[in-house]
């Protein structure tokens, strides 16, 4: 992983954590980075972004604010990634977070080839996130 990468991936990061950046801005920055697609462990409050060689960059993330709840609760997870994707009003990657872990999600693992989130519990349970087509007439970004 040369330099540029690592300097893309720890932008994402920071612009997720400050709400610089949309989840589908951070895609398309990572995707063109030759990225493959990031997790994010809430336990460990660490994200690791992944090239398709095996090649990885682990980088520390903020705390999401408490423990994860023992009971994953898929609808919940899905009310705040509705959240997320309409950018309710009040709105931030912080606050999402939070709404996740108390959630029962111990963290997701996002796939760019595979147009997908999957967001995990304590116990293994998932929840399925599909990205969002994009809107009619918009150009696709080319996928890693």
């Amino acid at each position: 992983m040369n330099e540029q990468q690592q300097a893309v991936a720890r932008a994402c990061l920071a612009g997720a954590e400050d709400g610089t950046r949309s989840f589908p801005e951070i895609v398309g920055t990572l995707a063109q980075a030759g990225f493959e697609g990031y997790a994010v462990d809430f336990r460990r409050a660490v994200a690791t972004y992944y090239l398709p060689d095996g090649e990885s960059l682990e980088l520390p993330a903020r705390a999401a604010g408490g423990p994860v709840a023992a009971r994953f609760d898929g609808a919940m997870v899905q009310a705040a990634i509705r959240e997320a994707q309409q950018q309710a009003p009040g709105y931030t990657y912080g606050g999402f977070c939070r709404k996740a872990v108390q959630a029962g999600c111990a963290g997701y693992v996002v796939s760019f080839s595979g147009r997908r989130a999957l967001y995990i519990g304590r116990t293994a349970e998932t929840h399925v996130e599909p990205f969002p087509a994009p809107p009619a007439g918009a150009a696709r970004r080319a996928q890693p």
